[in-house]
């Protein structure tokens, strides 16, 4: 027979603990320790949302060898802003030597100058929204003080949209279309990926559709939208309807074939666990297969929101469709001496909204990656 004195070890002390009567009360009263700050989770989350040059100056505060850290803020830092420095000199040495119709390529200097002049109007045109609201709640109190039974109809300012609000435009048509395919991809590909009947059902369909070109899709989703959605009082415009829906045909099919690919890669040991422990289906889908699969998810979602964007701005330039799209177009043909400026503050700021998109699903994605935490 074994010792009945044999050591306990520290699982065999916690476990001879929480049977203790007085072990629930002693947990529930003791203090709950707070996890300790990494700088490691810091320096991490400043690489995935494009702040790293951050961290060498962090690590130089904190006494750091000085020498390394200066090489790395070199690398991440000073090799950039050298490039952007020679890019910016290259641009306004050649700008000035290329002739068109509209005059001479505009230099750096030129685009900041429209981009100061773009806010400017639009600061203009929220100081006379501003005014007409004013103006109008004036008129309201009048008659509400002369009857105080008179119905008051508050009127929308009609002024024209400024480029910031072109831009607030064109950022909900692309959220609202990239919300719409991930309702549908996500569900679809995890269906692909579980049975490989449906797979084998739907996949000729998605190679089919998924090289359409939104040029193509746009005619098509203007006349259904123009056709089934007829109402007299509209939640949406037909312009963001047509622009959303034609983002969502657009952008879908990278979030399934990558759902698919991530859930029929998740280790079969998994799955097989699950059928032995008889696992409803609802606690396998949410436990098991969704948190496998959630990188490769994350990785379609961040390549639809980028194509997404990039279908928006042809089809609000095709569509004549309210946002930057339609900025663009409206400043080619203009044809003025400040719109080839403009054109291309729009492209610059299409391309930085485009970045800082594809960032915040980045961020997302390492956030919601339980890999590193299996």
């Amino acid at each position: 027979m074994k010792s009945t004195n044999a050591v306990l070890k520290p699982n065999d002390e916690q476990s001879a603990a929480s049977a203790s009567p007085a072990a629930p009360i002693a947990a529930a009263n003791a203090p709950r320790l707070r996890k300790p700050f990494s700088f490691d989770r810091l320096f991490a989350l400043l690489d995935v949302i494009g702040l790293a040059f951050i961290t060498p100056l962090i690590r130089l505060a904190r006494g750091e060898s000085p020498r390394v850290q200066a090489q790395a803020l070199w690398h991440l830092l000073g090799v950039p802003m050298l490039a952007i420095a020679i890019f910016l000199f290259a641009w306004s040495q050649l700008s000035s030597r290329i002739e068109t119709s509209l005059g001479r390529i505009p230099g750096p200097v030129a685009v900041w100058q429209q981009t100061q002049a773009l806010w400017a109007d639009h600061k203009a045109e929220r100081l006379k929204a501003q005014a007409f609201y004013e103006r109008q709640a004036q008129r309201t109190a009048a008659k509400l003080q002369e009857d105080p039974g008179a119905q008051v109809v508050v009127r929308k300012y009609t002024g024209k949209p400024t480029y910031i609000d072109q831009i607030f435009t064109s950022l909900r048509t692309v959220f609202m279309g990239f919300l719409l395919a991930t309702v549908v991809a996500v569900p679809v590909g995890i269906l692909c990926g579980l049975s490989t009947t449906i797979n084998a059902a739907l996949n000729p369909l998605i190679q089919v559709f998924k090289p359409v070109s939104p040029l193509a899709w746009l005619p098509i989703v203007t006349i259904l939208v123009s056709a089934l959605y007829v109402t007299a009082d509209p939640m949406f415009e037909k312009s963001f309807l047509i622009s959303a829906i034609t983002v969502t045909l657009c952008s879908l099919w990278p979030t399934i074939i990558n759902t698919a690919v991530g859930v029929a890669s998740i280790d079969k040991d998994l799955l097989n666990v699950a059928k032995v422990l008889q696992l409803p289906w609802t606690t396998k889908l949410f436990k098991l297969v969704m948190p496998s699969s959630l990188p490769l998810i994350f990785t379609g979602m961040r390549l639809s929101l980028g194509v997404g964007w990039m279908v928006l701005i042809a089809s609000e330039m095709l569509a004549q469709n309210p946002g930057l799209g339609k900025f663009v177009w409206d400043e080619f043909q203009n044809g003025s001496s400040e719109s080839l400026a403009r054109l291309l503050v729009a492209v610059l700021t299409i391309g930085i909204i485009g970045f800082v998109l594809d960032r915040v699903m980045l961020t997302l994605q390492s956030a919601f990656n339980f890999g590193a935490r299996r």
